[in-house]
């Protein structure tokens, strides 16, 4: 992805991506110090949100902290179900680029009203509806995003749990570290991308991601829907090996999120020749025994990466497809706005 031919520059969508790199450049992760404390105390945290909002922001820092053991418990939930249960000990977080997303402030109203002392949120506008209904608010750098997918904003969401997770812990991210992450955002999302991959790609029926529960290859089946307007599907870990194959095609694709490399070859007999027929192409810091598309190795911060390069898979397709990458024709920027 190149801003200098206007084929990316013209929509908002690829102009929003390529700036996700200098907001995780410029991100303070000290800012998190507060809100770590807050959180530590606790020793729960339910985060919620819906959508984007919630996938990776949400999954992605909890796979990280069961890799580190951290003793913080951390679960997650969309709104109405967290609404649900007894959350009295439990610090909220709400996510919500709008900061009107009904579901989260009807459940803040709820907790506001059991006098529920722990109640924080995160959305891209100061002052807003949900923001007026925590006991503390937080605003992000990233500013409004004008496509209906959301990019620089779910980035920057999962750097605040990140950051502030991390403190909580007692091992406050490094800017370093995060000058390095926005080095390898901006190559992955440079890379240019084998042209017979994409056109593979935008031939298929659907469009499988595959890969870890972390929140990444979940994210970008939703991007799938509306970057490319195809259908998709998120097979969590090995799943696609284990009964979905019965209803898969030959014109489908799966793209496979860093593959274990003990399971390559059961995903190749079952999906490819002889099973299914269909092609799988990974996306990796390593090569794989599949046609690979190779993102740099961002260690435990990888995620973040992995997310980058399918965006611009997903760009690439949709524009192979002659799609407007910014105006989906049904799909909303706030999914359920609040109503008073």
């Amino acid at each position: 992805m190149n801003l200098s031919e206007s084929r990316y520059s013209q929509f908002a969508l690829c102009r929003e991506m390529i700036q996700t790199a200098e907001i995780v450049a410029g991100f303070d992760p000290a800012a998190m110090e507060g809100i770590g404390a807050e959180i530590a105390a606790a020793g729960r945290l339910l985060m919620t949100g819906e959508g984007s909002s919630r996938i990776f922001p949400a999954r992605s820092i909890m796979a990280h902290a069961r890799r580190c053991g951290w003793s913080c418990e951390l679960a997650t939930e969309a709104g109405r179900q967290a609404s649900e249960y007894d959350l009295a000990d439990w610090a909220v977080f709400a996510l919500s680029n709008s900061g009107q997303t009904a579901e989260v402030i009807r459940l803040f109203q709820k907790l506001e009203a059991e006098g529920h002392p722990r109640r924080y949120s995160l959305s891209a506008k100061a002052g807003s509806k949900l923001e007026q209904m925590a006991t503390q608010g937080f605003v992000l750098s990233c500013g409004k995003e004008e496509a209906v997918a959301a990019t620089k904003s779910v980035v920057e969401q999962a750097l605040f749990y990140r950051a502030a997770l991390e403190h909580a812990a007692g091992t406050p991210l490094s800017p370093d570290r995060l000058s390095d992450l926005a080095a390898a955002i901006e190559a992955a999302l440079a890379a240019v991308i084998d042209p017979t991959l994409i056109d593979q790609i935008s031939a298929a029926g659907t469009i499988y991601w595959a890969g870890r529960n972390d929140g990444v290859a979940e994210e970008l089946t939703l991007k799938t829907n509306e970057i490319t307007r195809k259908k998709s599907d998120f097979l969590e870990g090995t799943y696609a090996v284990h009964g979905i194959e019965e209803v898969m095609q030959e014109e489908d694709v799966v793209l496979w999120v860093e593959p274990y490399e003990e399971s390559e070859e059961k995903f190749r007999e079952t999906l490819g020749e002889p099973g299914v027929g269909l092609k799988i192409i990974a996306v990796a810091s390593r090569e794989t025994s599949f046609p690979t598309i190779r993102i740099p190795d961002a260690g435990d911060l990888g995620e973040f990466v992995q997310m980058a390069a399918g965006w611009s898979i997903l760009a690439e397709v949709g524009l192979a497809l002659g799609i407007d990458l910014d105006k989906p024709e049904r799909a909303r920027k706030v999914g359920n706005e609040f109503l008073e």
